[in-house]
């Protein structure tokens, strides 16, 4: 990270305001997405792409999935709003929790209770501590925190943030991760949206200070830039902006009113769902007031990912049915698209899997000519790609969030054995713990690695096998007539196999990312209620 770099990561940045113009772009782009989807299912649904049955049904079912999500995914941009954001009245009551747990580095716990202490809107930092490490509390103390001690509290997170709940008395609580570090003027940027009464949380934007120590961490970081962008502005345009636990300002009395924060390992979706099921609205304020750490290894990305992916699964049958009645029609399609988004690890084992179905069978999934395929679907792709460059206007840090992310787009492959492995456990309803994101870097091989060693292996192998036999042991005739079909499968297999080589590369550990931490490369002079 370069200096310049360093000193506007440190700074309070929000994403752009929405235009009538932005408005009118984004419509017609929506329009012609539509219209694009449309025309490709007209087409899709041809008889004569039919071959077998059963492949076509299972190739369609991959396509609609995609389809459906992206269309979603267009009329959530088609709503972004950012909402002004009213002045902090004067004499709130506010609580900044955050956790400790055991194994925690006490030096990224102390950053972020000294950068809690210079916070400048009134307020008591808590520090729910279950550590049994005496030097957290003095930590605490140090900087004018209270010093919670909750051993064996059960609920993980949710669990103490309860019990907190019980001991304290403030009317806002705002819930912090132990390594983010919040600016000064976090809660100006918060507190004023309570103002409306019916209002039971506000969301700011994630943001991470560590990005730049890993192609790992870019990567992760790189995921979540449009979520926090055009995303949640989105979902705030539809009444369902989304707690993500971490920055999350919330109204006691909205706890409250559903019993606490909801335990598990979607804890912070299955809270949003229950507010807004209880008839609270939230916020979301693009802004960034504060910087954490992503995840700098894959091993510790695919164990967040996991518990992400298990927990919403689950919440799709657990949470989601006893709600479902009393959400809004945009409330409802937004939690089923979140939800569902973990479906794409069943997915793209499919996608991995049907070029083989072909090599094995003979039997190809649809009957149609490539350059039709192509012709129909490439104003799809168009669509998506002129969305995807104008919505980076609401990027929350454009110096650093805009561009082309393709270190994201190669660690969403990377992730679909470890959504897939989630899926599956939660079908199975297996006991899964919580699992707290790792904060320093995990040297070992992430079992989730050992997929694309095999794929890659089989795809070497089938190649091999083909090339002999289409060599040695068919006759001219039968290799002319079979040639195209055979090359355009082989040709899906290596786009699998060119992505299983760079999730290789991105699931490898980062050996130089264990000399340091990223806490300790933090600029000097952070902490100075003037910044």
């Amino acid at each position: 990270m370069n200096k310049s770099e360093s000193n506007s990561y440190w700074q309070v940045s929000r994403a752009a305001s929405v235009r009538k113009i932005d408005k009118l772009v984004l419509f017609i782009l929506f329009i012609a997405g539509v219209a694009a989807v449309a025309n490709f299912l007209v087409w899709w649904v041809k008889v004569e792409h039919v071959d077998v049955l059963a492949l076509f049904a299972i190739f369609s079912f991959i396509f609609i999935y995609v389809l459906a999500r992206l269309v979603f995914v267009w009329y959530t941009y088609l709503n972004v709003s950012r909402p002004d954001v009213p002045v902090a009245p004067k004499g709130l009551t506010v609580a900044v929790f955050t956790t400790s747990y055991r194994g925690e580095p006490l030096d990224m716990v102390r950053k972020t209770l000294e950068a809690c202490k210079n916070i400048s809107y009134p307020h008591t930092t808590y520090l729910l501590d279950n550590t049994e490490d005496p030097a957290f509390r003095t930590a605490a103390e140090e900087f004018g925190a209270v010093w919670l001690e909750l051993i064996n509290v059960p609920g993980a997170k949710a669990g103490k943030i309860n019990r907190a709940l019980e001991l304290t008395t403030e009317d806002y609580i705002l819930v912090l991760d132990p390594d983010h570090i919040p600016f000064p003027k976090f809660l100006d940027n918060t507190l004023g949206f309570f103002s409306d009464a019916q209002v039971g949380f506000v969301q700011v934007s994630q943001a991470y200070y560590n990005q730049n120590r890993s192609f790992m961490a870019h990567a992760a970081a790189q995921q979540t830039y449009t979520f926090y962008g055009a995303t949640q502005m989105g979902y705030n345009g539809l009444g369902c902006a989304i707690a993500i636990g971490a920055n999350c300002t919330f109204r006691r009395a909205a706890f409250d009113s559903i019993g606490g924060h909801v335990v598990g390992l979607a804890e912070d979706l299955q809270t949003s769902l229950k507010l807004h099921a209880a008839g609270w609205k939230s916020v979301y304020n693009p802004v960034v007031v504060s910087r954490g750490i992503v995840p700098e290894d894959f091993n510790s990305f695919a164990k967040q990912q996991f518990k992400w992916a298990f927990g919403a699964l689950g919440f799709i049958y657990n949470d989601l049915p006893a709600a479902f009645p009393n959400l809004s029609m945009n409330q409802k399609i937004t939690y089923l698209s979140i939800a569902t988004y973990y479906f794409s690890g069943f997915i793209n084992l499919l996608f991995l899997l049907l070029p083989f179905l072909f090599f094995v069978t003979g039997y190809l999934p649809v009957n149609m000519l490539l350059g039709e395929f192509v012709l129909n679907g490439m104003w799809i792709v168009l669509v998506s790609i002129a969305f995807y460059i104008y919505v980076q206007r609401w990027m929350c840090h454009p110096a650093s969030e805009r561009g082309w992310h393709w270190r994201a787009m190669i660690l969403k492959f990377a992730v679909w054995p470890v959504f897939l492995y989630g899926m599956l456990l939660s079908l199975a309803k297996v006991d899964v713990p919580y699992i707290p994101t790792a904060k320093r870097a995990d040297a070992s091989i992430s079992p989730f690695a050992k997929p694309f060693l095999w794929y890659s292996w089989l795809f070497v192998f089938v190649f091999a096998l083909i090339l002999l036999y289409r060599m040695f042991f068919i006759e001219l005739g039968d290799l002319l007539f079979s040639s195209v079909k055979t090359w355009i499968m082989m040709g899906f297999a290596f786009m699998s196999f060119a992505m299983s080589l760079w999730a290789l590369f991105v699931v490898r550990p980062g050996k130089h990312l264990y000399t340091t931490d990223p806490w300790d490369e933090l600029p000097t002079g952070l902490f100075k209620k003037s910044a």
